[in-house]
C-alpha cells in the first residue's frame, strides 16, 4: 500500500515541510539531517504534530482511508489525538475515533449553513490522530466535491512541548491551531516536547524553509533538562537568531519568553540559573538586536500570560491556557504577517489588542 496520499489531495495536507519515508511519512525535521539532531528532537519530529487536512466543497462527507502506528499516547494521553476532528473556524463539527488497526475514517460535515461569515470560517481542517502516528492513504469526500484550500500565509513555528501542544485535552486545541484557524495562518508545528535547546541543526533546517513569518517559543528545557548558565543561553539564542536571519534577513521573527513555571522562577539550576534569569537574558537579547536595527524582529514577553491555575501541572497550559497563547502570541504572529503574504485569501480580522511598537497588549485571562 502506498504511504502517501494520491496527488489530488496532497496539497490539502498542511503542516509539512519536508518529504517523509513509510516509517516516518510527515516529519517535523529534516530526515536528511536526523543525525545531526539530539535523539529527543527526531524522536519527537516523527510525530506528525500539526498535520492536517484543510479543504474547500460542497461534500456532505469525506472517507479517510488510514492506518496508525502505535496507540501508546505516552504523557499526553488522549490528548495527543485518538480520533479524527473536523473544524469550520472556532467550532468542532465531528469526529470519529480512530484505530490503531488502520481503516476507514467517515466523517460527516453537513454543516455548511452554520458556517460564518469570515472567509476562514469556510476551510475544512481535519486534525489527525496525531499521537498514533498516522498515515493517510487516501481521501475520498462523499456527496459532493472537495478540493485543497487556498494556503494562507507560511508560519515555522519553533518550540517546546508547549507549542506542540501539551497538555490541550486534543491537537486542534493546542495554541498554534487555535491561532491558525482564527488568522488563517498556514502553521508548521516545530515544537520539540522535552527538547528545542535552540539546536544549531534546528536553526539551520529553519533558515532553509520558506516562511512568512517564524515564532520562537522555547527555554524552559534548558532550565533544569539539560541544564544552561545565563551566559550560555543568551550565546546560544545569539546564534540561533543569526542562522535564521541568514535564511530570512527580512522574514518577521517573533520571539516570545517562557511562560510561568512556578517551580523554576527563583530556583537555580546547577550552573546557577534560575527560570527567571533566563527569560530575563531572552528578552534583554531581543530587546538589543531590535535597538541595533533588527525591525522584523518583535517581542511577546511571557511571564504575565497565564495564571498558575491555567498550567495544572506546573509547566504546561490547559486549554484556557492554550487560548490566551493562542491569542497573545498568536494575534502578534499575525499582526507581524506582511500584508503581501495574505494574497487572495484577505487579512484575518484582528483579535489582539495592539499596544506600544505593534505588540499585542496582554494581560492575565481566564
Amino acid at each position: 500500500m502506498p504511504n502517501q496520499l494520491p496527488d489530488h489531495m496532497l496539497g490539502a495536507l498542511r503542516g509539512v515541510a519536508w518529504p517523509g519515508d513509510a516509517q516516518t511519512p510527515y516529519p517535523r525535521a529534516d530526515p536528511a539531517d536526523a543525525a545531526r539532531l539530539p535523539g529527543d528532537t527526531w524522536g519527537t519530529a516523527m510525530l506528525p504534530v500539526g498535520v492536517r487536512l484543510e479543504l474547500v466543497g460542497d461534500a456532505k462527507a469525506v472517507e479517510i482511508e488510514y492506518a496508525c502506528a502505535t496507540d501508546d499516547l505516552g504523557y499526553r494521553g488522549e490528548g495527543a489525538g485518538v480520533r479524527f476532528s473536523d473544524w469550520r473556524g472556532g467550532r468542532e463539527v465531528g469526529s470519529v475515533p480512530a484505530s490503531v488497526d488502520g481503516e476507514v475514517a467517515t466523517l460527516d460535515f453537513d454543516d455548511a449553513d452554520s458556517a460564518g461569515d469570515n472567509v476562514h470560517d469556510q476551510v475544512l481542517t481535519i486534525y489527525l490522530p496525531e499521537g498514533m502516528r498516522p498515515t493517510l492513504f487516501d481521501v475520498r469526500p462523499l456527496g459532493g466535491s472537495l478540493m485543497a484550500a487556498p494556503a494562507g500565509p507560511r508560519w515555522i513555528a519553533y518550540g517546546d512541548s508547549i507549542t506542540e501542544g501539551w497538555i490541550a485535552s486534543g491537537p486542534a486545541l493546542s495554541w498554534p491551531m487555535v491561532a491558525a484557524r482564527r488568522y488563517g495562518l498556514d502553521v508548521v508545528n516545530l515544537g520539540y516536547a522535552g527538547s528545542a535547546r535552540g539546536e544549531i541543526p534546528s536553526a539551520e533546517q529553519i533558515a532553509a524553509l520558506s516562511a512568512d513569518v517564524i515564532s520562537i517559543a522555547h527555554g524552559t528545557n534548558m532550565h533544569t533538562r539539560i541544564p544552561f548558565s545565563v551566559a550560555q543561553f543568551r550565546e546560544g539564542l545569539r546564534a540561533f537568531l543569526t542562522i535564521l536571519r541568514q535564511g530570512h534577513p527580512d522574514t518577521p521573527i517573533v520571539v516570545c519568553s517562557m511562560i510561568v513555571r512556578p517551580d523554576a522562577e527563583s530556583t537555580p539550576n546547577r550552573l546557577g540559573a534560575t527560570l527567571a534569569d533566563l527569560r530575563f537574558e531572552m528578552e534583554d537579547l531581543v530587546t538589543d538586536l531590535r535597538q541595533r536595527g533588527d525591525a522584523a524582529l518583535s517581542l511577546v514577553p511571557g511571564l504575565p500570560l497565564l495564571r498558575p491555575d491555567q498550567i495544572p501541572d506546573g509547566v504546561h497550559p490547559d486549554d484556557t491556557g492554550h487560548a490566551v497563547l493562542a491569542e497573545a502570541f498568536g494575534g502578534a504572529v499575525a499582526a507581524a504577517t506582511p500584508e503581501a503574504a495574505w494574497g487572495a485569501s484577505g487579512r484575518p480580522h484582528a483579535h489582539a489588542q495592539m499596544g506600544p511598537g505593534g505588540l499585542p497588549s496582554a494581560s492575565p485571562a481566564g
